[in-house]
Order: C-alpha cells, then structure tokens, then sequence
C-alpha cells in the first residue's frame, strides 16, 4: 500500500511539473526527442496489474470461478505474471491471487504455461490433495480461472463478486464428456479419457460413469448425476464411495455402471472380475489401487521435496497476521449452514474487539464442563427475530480466564480449520456480565458419547466416525496443512468421546481445548513439565498416570493423545451391528466405577495392564477385526510402540477398501436390525 501511495505521489509530481518539462522539450530538436521516444518505448517492459490477495472464499459456476478480491497490485518485477492458486476444504473453494516469477515454483510447482491472457488450472497433487493452479499474462487476468479452456463457440457466463458473499461450497467436480469411444474392455482400470472437467449444477449431484457396447463399439459415458433419481433405469447405490466401482447391470451383458463421490473420481474405472466371488475382488483390489497409484506417489515424492525447500525459505519472511474483528454478517456466512460451518474465513478465528457484541439470544443449555457451560444460541442475521442462525456459545465465568485464554489461543491459529476440527467464530469478553465467550459451530447430534448412547451404528457408519476422528487428531499433531503451510503442532490431552461432536453426515470434529497445549521445539522441558498432568483419569495413558512422560521429547505428548483416542475407537466399534450382538453403552473401563480417579486407574492401566474388553465375536468381521488389532498397538503400553493418527488414517483406507461391505444375508439383517434401532 504504502508504495502504490509512493506511486501516485510521483504521478503527480509529474503531473505538476509538466510546464517545466515542455519548456525543456522546446529546446530540444524534434528529431533527437523522436529518437529517444522511439527507443524508450520500444525498450520498456511495463509491469503487469494483478489481484493480489490471501487466501478467500471465491465463486463459481459451470467451468470458472472469479475471486472475490478486490485487491489490484503492480508487480514489482517487469518479469512477472499475474497466478492464482484454488483448492477446496469440505466443498468450499478458496482461491489466493498474486504476483508472480514464473521462473520460480508456485506451492512446488513450475507452471509451464503463463502466455496465455486466459488463467486456465492445471491440476497437481501437493501433499495428498488436488491443488490447481494457473498463470496467465494481462491486465488483472488472474481475477477469473478456468477448469478448462473453452472452445470458440463457447458462451462465457461471466460471474461479478457482488453476486454473492463468503465462502461458495462448489457441488461436486465430475469428468462430463457424455459418450465417447474407448479402447477399454471392461477388466482390470480404464481411463475415461475425458478431458472435461465440470462444476456439477445440483450440490446433491455425484460423480457417474457408464461403460457398454453399442453395435460392437465400445463407448463410456462421463456425467453428473442425482442418484435421487435413475441412471440408465438404474438407482445409484455406491454413490458414496471414493473410488468408481462399475457394476454390471443386472441381465445385461455388456452395460457396466459406478457412481462415486470424490473429485473427479468417475475418470478412473476399476471393473469387477463377474467371475470370481466377491471375496476375490476385495482382495485384489489394492494390489491393483496400489500399482495404478505407484507412479503418482514417487511424483508426489519428490514434489513435496521441491515443496518443503520453498516453504520453509518463504516462511522466513513471513509476519504474522494482525488480528481482525468480526461482525455478524461474516459471522452469517461462516455459519450459513451446519455443513458450510467448515468454510475458511479471513475473519474467522479471531477476538471481537468491536464495541458492538454479535447479536446472539442463549437459547438452551447443551452441556456443562469443569470450566465453563455449552450454550445452543441464535446468532440474529437480521431486523426480524425470525432470521436467525443457530450457533453454540461456550461461556466462562471470569475466574476461569486461564482456561478461557488457553482455548481461545489455540483457536486463533488460523492454520488449525479442519473440516474434523470444530469451526471457531470469535471469542468475546463480556465484561459487563463478567463472563468470557467463546462463539463456535453449532451441531445438533450432541457429542460422540450422546450419539453412541442413543444409536446402533452400520460398518459404514463407524469407518466415517472412526477414520474422521483420526484425520481431526492427526491435523492437530501435524506440523504442515493439508495444502502444505506450516503449523504449529498441537496436542489435545483431554480426548474423549464427551469432547468429540458428530456432525449432520456422521463425521467426527473435536471439540474443548482448554487443556490443549501448542507444541514448539524450543520449549525446554522445564516449560513442558509445568503443563502438569492433566485430562480425564479414565483416558489417561499409562505414561501420564504415572507422570514419567519424556519431556525431552514432544512427541511423548501425541502418543498420549494416541493412547486416548484408541479408547474412543473402542466405544465406537462397541456400538457397531457389524460385530453381532451389540451390548448397551458403556465407556471405556465401565465395569469398574463411573467416576475414576488417578490413583485407582493406576493399579488397573498400569500395575495390572488393564484394557477395554475386546470380545471374540468381534474376530467375526474382517473388518472389524482389523481395526482391533490396530486400536490394540494405539493403547500400547510402550508409547514409542504406538501407531500414530495419520497411521490410523491410512489403515482406515485400506480397511475400507479391503472390506466394502457385508454380502452375506445373515451380515445385512443384522445391520438392517441396527438401523431399526436407530
């Protein structure tokens, strides 16, 4: 800003001094000022205007999305190029503009094409996710990106950032070429071979391919589709799957077709072998995941090699963001629904400094805790009191501002939003009612241990409650986001099925970090030892029982939440029909009293080596089975013996992939039985 301001005042200084330069210019032959004029103009290289802005919500329909920044900056190179870079979180497009040297490598990646006027993405794979980016050369050209180049005759609908606000969840990204000829046989993986990538209209669309013979031709068809209604005559089943699994159509030889609910994910086709039993193809499946993917895997490799370098050299000169207010009509957008309540927002994770408090009416009490009380509250979007959002407000009584402060501090890391991590508003002090608040998401299925006291839960169901629990404490401990920031590590220490909420598609988010502890390698472990022991006595590892946790070395503190999140798991796989005869709830170490203490947890966890009771029936579900044995090595007694959460993570892929559902008749009643008594 300050040099833009420095800018104009040179305009118009120039401006000013215009009478003086045309007195000089007079006493000058015409024929040198010609010359020069010439010369200077054919030599100069003038510096491209580009949106700069970070990281925002965007907008976008059928094939392009149009950043909301409003932001314009002159490059400082005559060198560089305007870019963009757009990825999404749990359906929410955001997209960061800037100045670029196209020489150097964006997020890891070089981008070979930057001529063009048009910002055309490109997709890569930067640490595990779809990261698109593009380069373009023009005035401002980077405002607007394209999922792919449009051909001549093509319409634009051209979109303006008045049209909405906040944060947009884009429906489903899906392969649409409709029909096309293939070489592909219907065995083994095929390509599609669409080069189309479009924006699904309806947000209840998914991702749909077809593959069959028409007069001997061979021919796949690529498109979005509402499995509410039928595909083909047939009704879509598989539609939530990861990958697209073609199915034959009943008494139609050559006519396969899959449905799948991942960006892209109908490009790939993996055929069944009508052959073989069932149980043969789950277990092929993935030798065959494995050697499509090898190839990608080392690229990613060594992109995130090149990744790292970059990072770690830009952060450097990174400061840290001033901390930002927010009024209710971000909080609106933020909260617009109970699903979007994952959208990013730059104004999220932040202090309310506005003299104004956010216009929220306490409507009834959700929970209480040692340090404060859970309220569900209506959040006012405008004049009439029937335009509302619902939101839940956690209040502190002002002797509890240590706790308070904890949890608002590690909300505040803007690097923490995770689709599993509860979405923090904005924290209050209402120093009138000598109260602290802290203003978050609100979900209305309560918290695990409520849920899984109320309901019987599918396989399905427990691989998303399970694997999302996993993927929301291993965001906590990692260092670097999914889209490759740097993060402070964070460990939870208070994990238990009371701390985790379930959100409205059976996913997990945690919640309640008052006694979360933000992990940093200079702290010394004097620093780390007065962090005390803490948690509840029932989750507690046997480590932290015993107070020898090994301060000099920090991961000590992610394989105690380990330890706790392992008893978790064993709740929720107790509740599962997959397993037969499902029992009442109960928590971890029920048998023994309802209100543990340190010291007798200590003669159970670590004299007698006691755990949660794994039964035999649960041997009776491949897996089932599988997920036991890998909660056993999480509650190791060893910590350096336990598996991490990203550990956790992937086993839950290849479960999942291995076992894709009960086939047998016995196994479907049973969980059919489940969803009655749901």
């Amino acid at each position: 800003m300050r040099e833009e301001n420095e800018t104009r005042a040179d305009i118009r200084a120039l401006i000013r001094g215009s009478d003086a330069t045309e007195r000089v210019m007079e006493r000058v032959a015409f024929g040198s000022v010609l010359l020069v004029c010439l010369v200077s103009g054919a030599s100069a290289n003038p510096h491209s205007v580009c949106k700069s802005c970070d990281p925002q919500p965007a907008n976008c329909k059928s094939y392009q999305c149009i950043t909301n920044c409003s932001v314009s900056k002159v490059c400082p190179s005559p060198d560089d190029v305007c870019a963009a870079v757009w990825w999404r979180e749990n359906g929410v497009v955001t997209v960061e503009t800037m100045c670029h040297d196209p020489i150097q490598p964006l997020y890891g990646v070089t981008l070979d094409d930057f001529s063009s006027s048009d910002c055309v993405l490109t997709v890569r794979y930067v640490n595990g996710s779809n990261l698109r980016l593009c380069a373009c050369t023009g005035h401002e050209c980077n405002e607007r990106m394209l999922l792919n180049k449009p051909d001549n005759d093509t319409k634009l609908v051209i979109l303006h950032t008045s049209e909405t606000k906040g944060g947009f969840r884009l429906p489903q990204l899906c392969m649409f070429c409709d029909i096309e000829s293939t070489a592909c046989n219907a065995t083994g993986v095929c390509e599609s071979s669409c080069n189309i990538t479009s924006i699904c209209e309806n947000p209840d669309e998914v991702c749909v391919s077809a593959w069959k013979r028409n007069e001997g031709n061979a021919i796949i068809e690529t498109v979005c589709h509402n499995p509410a209604f039928p595909f083909h005559g047939q009704y879509l089943t598989d539609y939530n799957n990861t990958v697209c699994l073609m199915k034959q159509v009943k008494d139609m030889e050559d006519f396969y077709i899959c449905s799948c609910n991942q960006e892209e994910c109908n490009d790939r086709l993996f055929f069944t072998d009508v052959s073989s039993p069932p149980g043969d193809y789950k277990k092929n499946l993935p030798p065959v995941l494995l050697v499509s993917l090898l190839p990608g895997l080392i690229a990613v490799v060594v992109l995130l090699s090149a990744f790292y370098c970059f990072y770690a050299v830009r952060q450097q000169s990174l400061t840290a963001p001033k901390t930002k207010g927010i009024d209710s009509e971000t909080c609106a957008i933020i909260m617009s629904d109970d699903d979007r309540s994952d959208s990013s927002s730059a104004n999220a994770n932040s202090l309310n400094h506005n003299t104004e408090l956010l216009p929220i009416q306490l409507d009834a009490i959700v929970g209480k805790g040692r340090f404060a009380e859970v309220y569900r509250a209506k959040l006012k979007q405008g004049a009439t009191d029937e335009s509302f959002q619902m939101v839940a407000v956690k209040i502190f009584p002002y002797e509890e501002y240590a706790s308070w402060k904890t949890e608002w501090e590690i909300f505040s890391d803007t690097e923490l939003r995770h689709e599993n991590v509860l979405q923090f508003l904005t924290a209050e002090d209402r120093k009138a009612e000598r109260r602290y608040w802290l203003i978050t998401a609100y979900h209305e299925r309560g918290n695990l241990q409520e849920f899984l006291t109320q309901h019987v839960i599918g396989w399905d169901e427990l691989c998303r409650l399970g694997r999302s629990l996993a993927r929301g404490v291993a965001h906590l401990h990692a260092d670097r986001t999914p889209c490759g920031r740097t993060k402070a590590p964070i460990v939870h220490r208070d994990l238990k099925s009371a701390n985790v909420l379930v959100k409205a598609d059976l996913s997990c988010c945690l919640c309640d970090f008052g006694l979360s502890l933000r992990l940093d390698n200079s702290m010394t472990p004097e620093e780390l030892a007065n962090s005390g022991q803490v948690g509840t006595a029932r989750y507690m590892a046997p480590e932290v029982l015993e107070s020898r946790m090994d301060l000099e070395n920090i991961e000590s503190f992610k394989q105690a939440d380990v330890y706790s999140m392992a008893l978790v798991l064993w709740e929720i796989t107790s509740r599962c029909s997959a397993i037969g005869d499902v029992r009442e709830y109960e928590p971890p170490f029920g048998k023994l009293k309802d209100h543990l203490c340190v010291e007798s947890m200590k003669d159970d966890v670590i004299r007698d080596r006691l755990r949660p009771e794994i039964p035999a029936s649960w041997s009776n579900h491949t897996g089932v089975q599988l997920l036991s044995s890998s909660i056993e090595e999480c509650w190791d007694h060893d910590p350096e013996a336990r598996l991490t959460a990203q550990c956790i993570v992937e086993r839950f892929s290849e479960i999942s992939s291995a076992v894709i559902s009960p086939v047998s008749s016995d196994n479907k009643s049973t969980q059919d039985s489940g969803n009655d008594e749901k």
